[in-house]
């Protein structure tokens, strides 16, 4: 494996030791102001292991061959579904990998309970699992809001499961965190990661197992972009500031890392949030579409079909 050194001294020769634009957009908006990491100390190595180097130089090489897709409209039937069902319409997207080993039961199935369901098996490889619609979306105006959220409830862990964001596209073999534009929980160390491809830096003290039934929460909040995490429906402190800003630069997805045998829910509002504040229409990500932004203003780009989501 390369040293935490090696990494960091490649990234910055790369320019990537601070948020860069990823998109190759001659319209996107100007850099947004420099970011400090988390204060936390920096792990050189995973606690109960670490990806083969193989893997890293590939999804390094990944993101420099495929340049962030640009924010993107809604479709109108898009917007009339959500409108209508709320975050039931959310979905997660098949990875389409030989990795993944198990299932994905979406909240729109015929009688689910308004939650995504997924089951893997033990033979199921590292991969992430992406939200189809963002949880983020940057050419919408947040109408007031505070922010946006989503819960996964844990019923097995046989493995290891991540809950975090991250950007499109990305490289589907690696856990949210471990990559550009892209933040992370794991639930095996319970450390957090943002676009760190190394141990992670530590979180809450006080999180230190996860059990069947256990529920953890991703949120993000407009003001100071801000990332955090909530467990069985109490806030965590703040995991990362100052990310996916200026936010009308960024589509941001849900990212859920799963590996070995593991059954969980994705709770994107199709039913009700463990942590009370998420119920609330601020934090509710199907608000959070309708009303262009100002920075939208003046596009003359059809309305994309999404038929690739």
């Amino acid at each position: 494996m390369l040293s935490l050194a090696s990494k960091l001294t490649r990234k910055v020769a790369a320019g990537k030791g601070k948020q860069t634009d990823y998109s190759g957009s001659s319209w996107a908006a100007p850099p947004p102001p420099g970011w400090k990491p988390a204060p936390e100390a920096s792990h050189a190595l995973g606690l109960y292991g670490d990806t083969p180097e193989d893997e890293y130089e590939a999804a390094e090489q990944f993101c420099i061959d495929h340049p962030l897709k640009p924010p993107r409209l809604l479709p109108s039937n898009v917007v009339e579904r959500i409108d209508a069902a709320g975050g039931r319409v959310w979905r997660l997207e098949d990875p389409y990998s030989q990795r993944f080993r198990g299932r994905i039961y979406n909240g729109t199935d015929k009688g689910s309970m308004g939650v995504v369901r997924v089951v893997t098996a033990k033979d199921c490889e590292p991969v992430s699992l992406l939200s189809d619609l963002p949880i983020l979306a940057g050419l919408y105006d947040t109408q007031g809001k505070l922010g946006v959220y989503y819960e996964v409830k844990i019923l097995r862990m046989d493995g290891v499961v991540a809950v975090g964001s991250a950007c499109r596209p990305y490289p589907n073999w690696r856990f949210p965190g471990w990559n550009r534009l892209s933040a992370g929980l794991h639930l095996d160390d319970f450390r957090k990661f943002f676009e760190d491809p190394d141990g992670g830096r530590d979180y809450a003290p006080l999180l230190t197992r996860i059990q069947p039934g256990d529920t953890i929460g991703f949120g993000y909040t407009f003001g100071l972009g801000t990332v955090f995490f909530t467990h069985n429906g109490q806030r965590l402190p703040d995991a990362f500031t100052g990310v996916y800003l200026p936010r009308a630069r960024h589509d941001v997805y849900a990212a859920i890392g799963v590996e070995g045998a593991c059954e969980f829910e994705v709770n994107f509002g199709g039913d009700v949030f463990r942590w009370l504040e998420g119920n609330e229409w601020s934090w509710r990500i199907e608000g959070h579409v309708g009303t262009l932004s100002a920075n939208a203003g003046g596009r003359d780009d059809e309305l994309p079909s999404y038929s690739d989501i």
